[in-house]
């Protein structure tokens, strides 16, 4: 049996309500003092904390009493057009009609419109062994595209990692472009190991500058040693040669598996894992920061095409367009591993 739980913005206080508490789950309602709404999923292994209104953004995660949450100097979501006006989040939807950095030739928001997108609708399905928050947001231009995102964070009973789900519809008449990433931003784990079930030699640096980059001489002779030697990268035993940011590409993953996963281990023993279907996600995106200000290892981040802006992925042949009502689902697992 299903159970439906519809939310509304006015059901969020600041003093935290707990809407529903059995053997396997707890949910509670609250509003952060910036004024955003939040839902804190909860099951015997730990929490997740997802923005129901605003993007469907996690915000936060913790299992096992470890904290899977990049670092930085956000201490609440604030509000925002664009996602660096509220970067401190565990993961966000990169996207839609753009995704990425944008380059000099686009005009799109850095990483889309989707990440900050106020959510028309939000509700929570309770059923034996899963809780999940759903919403969807419908997007429309006059002269412009016409489409319905439907995101979901599904906890299931007794396990230490989430599902994070979209649905796009394209509702126009006429093709819309589709570039989709699950951005998670996992925390820096010192002397991490990386492993995966595709080949060290698929990644490759990224060799572009975005504008947000201020290169040193330093990282730029780094860089040009892991260009030539990508598999040698070892930031994680060298903070400081992630600050600027590293990198890496791996493309077409369907040539290698089907059902993707990769790791980042700990020397204390826990690891971080993400899994997907590279029928949906066919690229990937390894992203490494570490300075005073954000500490941070996304060991992957699934995406259809490159963070590289719309007009890159419309040049390299990797943009994706829906046809008038068309519809795609992607679906990641992450969390720790058992």
């Amino acid at each position: 049996m299903k159970t439906t739980l519809p939310l509304h913005p006015a059901l969020f206080q600041e003093t935290p309500r707990t809407l529903l508490d059995n053997a396997r789950f707890k949910v509670e309602l609250f509003r952060y003092p910036s004024g955003i709404e939040a839902v804190r999923l909860e099951n015997a292994r730990g929490f997740v904390i997802v923005l129901p209104f605003y993007g469907q953004m996690v915000w936060d995660m913790q299992f096992d009493g470890q904290r899977l949450t990049m670092g930085s100097g956000f201490k609440q979501p604030l509000p925002g057009k664009d996602i660096i006006d509220t970067y401190g989040c565990f993961a966000f939807h990169s996207g839609l009609l753009a995704n990425g950095c944008p380059a000099a030739d686009d005009t799109h928001p850095l990483h889309g419109e989707m990440a900050c997108a106020r959510l028309d609708n939000a509700w929570l399905t309770l059923e034996e062994d899963r809780l999940a928050l759903h919403g969807d947001v419908e997007y429309i231009k006059g002269f412009g595209h016409h489409y319905r995102a439907a995101p979901a964070v599904t906890l299931l009973g007794d396990t230490p990692r989430i599902e994070i789900a979209m649905q796009v519809t394209n509702l126009s008449g006429a093709t819309m472009p589709l570039q989709y990433m699950c951005h998670m931003n996992y925390a820096w784990v010192a002397d991490g190991r990386f492993s995966q079930n595709i080949p060290d030699t698929a990644f490759q640096l990224r060799t572009s500058i975005p504008a947000h980059v201020q290169p040193t001489p330093q990282w730029l002779d780094y860089t040009q040693q892991l260009a030539a030697a990508p598999q040698a990268f070892d930031g994680l035993q060298r903070p400081e040669m992630c600050d600027p940011e590293i990198v890496f590409f791996a493309d077409n993953l369907p040539q290698y598996v089907q059902q993707a996963e990769f790791m980042l281990h700990s020397p204390q023993g826990y690891s971080f894992v993400t899994r997907f279907d590279t029928r949906q996600f066919s690229a990937a995106t390894r992203w490494l920061l570490h300075n005073a200000d954000q500490q941070v290892a996304a060991f992957v981040l699934p995406a259809t095409c490159r963070p590289e802006g719309h007009n890159a992925a419309r040049r390299a042949g990797s943009l994706i367009t829906l046809a008038a009502g068309e519809q795609r689902q992607f679906r990641v697992e992450t969390g720790l591993a058992d």
